[in-house]
């Protein structure tokens, strides 16, 4: 069976790997911050990652959150 261009084959999408915080980085990926759901104190939160998986911060407000990276000069992304 032939691929088909756009489609990837199951061979394929089962070699992907997953990149680490530090491959992330080494992407040259200074820029980019994410945001993360945690607990605390039986409540959620927001805490603010380099690429890397550096915390930065913790905030108590999800759009205070990416407000902040975009204040920062940085691209903002959601992990999950």
């Amino acid at each position: 069976m032939m691929e088909q261009p756009g489609h990837r084959s199951m061979n394929t999408i089962a070699s992907t790997r997953i990149m680490t915080d530090q491959d992330l980085a080494g992407l040259g990926l200074q820029c980019v911050a994410y945001v993360k759901r945690i607990q605390i104190g039986g409540g959620n939160a927001y805490s603010i990652h380099a690429a890397d998986g550096t915390e930065i911060a913790i905030m108590v407000n999800r759009d205070i959150a990416f407000a902040t990276i975009r204040e920062h000069d940085m691209e903002a992304v959601s992990a999950h």
